[in-house]
């Protein structure tokens, strides 16, 4: 209107080692050890996130909310925003030779209005909680064409692109950027390519259904799209570059009957520099255009991490994004207004009244204790964020103001 190969959680196989006493001779350890199956790299797991933003100037959830934000869209409103489960086996990325994994991931909360696949659970609620299939592939490692191998996923997942994703215990804040609510797709169904040219060098390759879609009656036009890009990886892994572009029509049929015509394209990088141990510095930069709309916006973002200590992270965002004929960014009040847009059926979008250029800082921290109870993860992440309006439009607080100051924190626990 998204957690890629490159985001991969390195799955840890545990193996019991037994030593047997036999009178003097004790058996070794090594030979103690019971052979790795497939089987034993299979994970379950559960995560959920909550949260609360509370905003100045008194907004209307039913007149825009938290303009510019939607995943906390909802002003001076506790959410929980998702409870996942999941099952996945992660291939091994140091695997030499053939290797299979896969993942289902199913998710229910507030967060599902934004992250439906098209014709898939978008009408089993119509509250403000509702389900979603959120990750449901195969991956496999083809030991083929270069040294290091092809890795291919097959299926529905969430998209390569962009720094931020739909798993909140990736990202360094609980509210999302301009660039990820308005100018990314999240998810997509169809076949993925990585293929690991050099050391230095991963090219993507991908065929889909489009931006949030899936088959049949699930593509809103029919139509394919597609992934293309590389991931540079250098100075020994200090410095990365991931730019990918998806390009496809994404305009519903039901209200253009030639809406396989017109394109639209989603292009985006991300530089992430490792400059210590402690400190880590992320540009962001995107464009977005519409043939049909004949509309195009698009900005930068600049994020800075610097570990406080081994709990504590210091995070700022900054973001400037111009949307430059009205056409990206909106507020979907009504529950299924985000997903019935899509698909072309009645639906309320509330915009700027003209084409705006959004500024936006955040600043932060997220403190992660490194033991708490029987969690896995558990992380806590209060914010402060002002967004405005860098020309004379006033799309925040119904339409009243310029910009708007919201202090924000949400909760994510996995075990």
């Amino acid at each position: 209107m998204k957690t890629s190969l490159k985001r991969h959680l390195l799955a840890t196989v545990p193996c019991a080692v037994i030593t047997l006493l036999a009178g003097p001779t004790a058996l070794r350890a090594d030979d103690a050890k019971p052979a790795a199956t497939w089987a034993s790299g299979i994970t379950f797991g559960v995560q959920a996130e909550a949260g609360f933003t509370a905003a100045a100037g008194s907004p209307h959830a039913n007149t825009g909310g938290n303009f510019g934000q939607l995943f906390t869209d909802k002003p001076n409103t506790g959410l929980i925003n998702q409870v996942a489960f999941t099952v996945a086996r992660t291939i091994d990325p140091k695997e030499t030779g053939w290797d299979v994994g896969f993942k289902l991931q199913l998710m229910g909360g507030s967060d599902a209005r934004y992250t439906h696949f098209m014709g898939e659970l978008d009408r089993a609620s119509t509250s403000r909680y509702q389900y979603d299939v959120v990750e449901a592939n195969v991956t496999v490692h083809a030991p083929v064409l270069t040294e290091g191998g092809v890795d291919l996923k097959l299926g529905q997942y969430s998209t390569p692109l962009g720094l931020e994703t739909i798993d909140p215990s990736t990202n360094p804040f609980y509210s999302h950027s301009y660039i990820f609510n308005f100018g990314l797709p999240l998810k997509h169904t169809g076949g993925l390519a990585i293929v690991h040219a050099t050391d230095m060098i991963d090219v993507y390759a991908g065929l889909d259904t489009g931006v949030n879609t899936s088959f049949g009656k699930g593509d809103n036009n029919g139509a394919i799209g597609g992934i293309g890009g590389l991931q540079l990886t250098l100075l020994e892994g200090k410095l990365t570059v991931l730019a990918l572009s998806h390009i496809g029509p994404e305009n519903p049929k039901r209200l253009v009957p030639n809406a396989d015509k017109y394109l639209r394209y989603f292009n985006d990088a991300v530089i992430t520099f490792k400059a210590s141990e402690a400190l880590t510095l992320t540009t962001e930069i995107n464009y977005a255009r519409d043939d049909l709309a004949k509309a195009d916006a698009g900005g930068v973002a600049q994020y800075i991490g610097y570990a406080l200590t081994s709990e504590i992270t210091l995070n700022g965002r900054a973001e400037i994004y111009a949307d430059k004929k009205n056409f990206f960014v909106g507020a979907f009040p009504g529950n299924l207004d985000f997903v019935n847009a899509e698909r072309g059926y009645p639906a309320t979008v509330i915009s700027a009244a003209k084409a705006t250029t959004f500024g936006s800082l955040t600043a932060g921290f997220t403190w992660k204790p490194e033991s708490f109870g029987p969690t896995k993860t558990m992380m806590i992440r209060p914010e402060l964020r002002y967004d405005t309006a860098l020309n004379s439009s006033k799309p925040f607080n119904n339409g009243k103001d310029k910009g708007a100051l919201t202090i924000a924190s949400d909760i994510v626990i996995g075990f």
